[in-house]
């Protein structure tokens, strides 16, 4: 959302928002990030405070002019909500506050989206083989404290951001264990949408559940716990996310027509890179009835750059990416 008619590229202030964290950077004119510091979020009173802190900090040689904000929560009119976080504000009133000549503030998401069409080589790794389609779309899922999806649509010499809310789609079962574990959770807790199983509370359920169907006992365990052990349990729990991870993205490539390429992103995967390389991804990707083709065709990579996120702000800072059409 532009809070302001566009300006020429200038010193840009970005910002990645989450329900914790701040996370703050600068960028010039090329797109160079520098001065990157993360702000707790509980140690500022709101947005606003926390990014004239960060600037107080950076002290720039010019203050900058434009910002770039992603925001984990919908972004729909004027005034934003975050997420998990008590933080609220007004897009124009931030702006007029830090003297900027625009003002993007977007979903985070939206901005993952963005970032896509950015992400050079050095920072993807790709898994099975495909090749883009120039000027169709993308897709971008990322398992992490929850499951994000969303979708970028080139448009006019830019590109437009579709975030969506994948996570909560319902999810299907590609064989009978999945089906044993779905059919164990819908009769505990209701219809079971993907992000229950795909991100890190996803891959504890997993655990469990298969611990308490193959009659193992239960131990509490953290994601990290489960993704580094080397029990039965924790070994299929990682493996049947990334399976059902691959069912979940070859859905979201076919509903969109991703045929540019589908991006996985989120903390989970690149920490677990060797063993999704050798997971059942690709296959259950592919595996669409008569598609195949259809979906070998479409690249897949894993995102291995820190904060993508930033790249999609940048973006919308150094190109004026439009957010709607």
């Amino acid at each position: 959302m532009t809070a302001s008619p566009g300006a020429s590229p200038g010193l840009g202030l970005i910002a990645d928002i989450g329900g914790t964290n701040a996370r703050f950077a600068l960028c010039d004119e090329t797109g160079k990030i520098f001065h990157q510091r993360t702000l707790q979020c509980a140690d500022y009173p709101g947005l606003l405070a926390a990014a004239q802190a960060y600037l107080a900090d950076a002290a720039p040689s010019e203050p900058p002019c434009l910002g770039a904000f992603d925001v984990a929560g919908p972004v729909d009119g004027d005034r934003i909500e975050i997420t998990n976080n008590p933080w609220a504000f007004s897009i124009e009133e931030t702006r007029q506050a830090l003297s900027f000549d625009r003002l993007e503030v977007v979903n985070d998401f939206a901005a993952n989206a963005l970032a896509a069409p950015h992400i050079v080589e050095n920072d993807r790794v790709p898994v099975g083989g495909g090749t883009p389609t120039p000027g169709r779309p993308m897709a971008v899922i990322g398992p992490g404290t929850g499951l994000g999806t969303a979708l970028v649509v080139p448009h006019d010499g830019g590109y437009i951001p579709v975030p969506g809310e994948g996570g909560h789609a319902t999810l299907p079962a590609a064989d009978d264990e999945e089906a044993a574990v779905i059919h164990h959770l819908r009769h505990r807790h209701g219809p079971v949408f993907a992000e229950q199983l795909i991100s890190g509370s996803g891959l504890v359920n997993l655990h469990c559940t298969l611990s308490l169907l193959r009659g193992v006992p239960v131990e509490p365990m953290t994601p990290a716990q489960v993704g580094a052990g080397t029990d039965a349990q924790c070994r299929d729990a990682l493996d049947m996310m990334f399976a059902l991870l691959g069912t979940v993205a070859g859905d979201l490539a076919l509903y969109g027509g991703a045929r540019g390429g589908v991006f996985v992103m989120g903390g989970i995967v690149p920490r677990y890179l060797e063993r999704f390389q050798q997971s059942k991804f690709r296959q259950r990707f592919v595996a669409k009835g008569g598609f195949e083709d259809y979906m070998e065709a479409i690249p897949t990579w894993v995102v291995t750059h820190p904060l993508p996120a930033f790249v999609g702000l940048v973006s919308l800072i150094t190109e004026q990416e439009r957010t709607t059409p």
